[in-house]
């Protein structure tokens, strides 16, 4: 019986992609460097703003140095933290599946590549009191791939890895529950495709929010 779900926040719980891309094109448009189309952003993010900025700069800049991801940075940290929630969408049925979860006991969980305060302040904003921990990137700990802040949330909750579900929309959201030990759900709805979930070792699909109710109630999550 699973107790605990780990949640994704960027594409998994809220719709960010013009969020990120505006943010994206803002700094860009600040460091002379010229704007990104929305659908490439879909392919840039998920591994944090670091590698975002290394994705954004080679895509517009070759030949750019790490003290240029820096200031980079910088610009996009400032752009993004004068208005967390601009353009940022909560996608269709999340809230009655959180609401759900919930009533049914389940622990609830966000773990994210996004800066760990932006991550809170859109968690805090959008979902008020559903998630009793929301982890964002911080020095602390090491980025997704990595399992470790899956880890350490389990610990928090005092749930084992083996009883925690972890959805995400991405090959990193994939790998990073695998590597905890827990059992992936990768969902459509975000920003990447059937085949990148899939070829990454998802256990579970799901094409909707409903579809992950569907799927404690087949018993199929358990």
């Amino acid at each position: 019986m699973f107790k605990a779900c780990i949640f994704d926040m960027d594409g998994t719980i809220v719709n960010t992609l013009a969020s990120i891309a505006g943010f994206g094109n803002e700094a860009l448009t600040k460091y002379n460097c010229p704007k990104i189309d929305l659908e490439t952003y879909r392919y840039l993010v998920g591994n944090g703003a670091d590698q975002l900025m290394r994705r954004m700069l080679r895509t517009v800049k070759p030949g750019f140095t790490e003290e240029d991801v820096r200031r980079l940075r910088t610009i996009y940290d400032a752009c993004y933290a004068s208005d967390p929630l601009r353009a940022v969408e909560q996608y269709s049925g999340m809230k009655e599946l959180l609401t759900e979860l919930h009533r049914r006991g389940v622990a609830l969980a966000v773990l994210s590549n996004k800066p760990d305060d932006m991550a809170n302040a859109v968690a805090d904003k959008l979902f008020p009191g559903v998630f009793e921990i929301v982890c964002g990137q911080t020095p602390e700990i090491p980025r997704k791939p990595s399992p470790a802040g899956a880890l350490r949330i389990a610990s928090l909750l005092g749930v084992e890895p083996a009883c925690c579900l972890y959805l995400g929309d991405t090959d990193v959201d994939m790998k990073t529950g695998r590597a905890a030990g827990m059992k992936t759900i990768g969902v459509l709805w975000g920003f990447r495709t059937r085949e990148e979930l899939e070829s990454s070792g998802a256990d579970l699909i799901a094409s909707t929010p409903a579809d992950v109710l569907k799927i404690f109630e087949s018993g199929m999550a358990e």
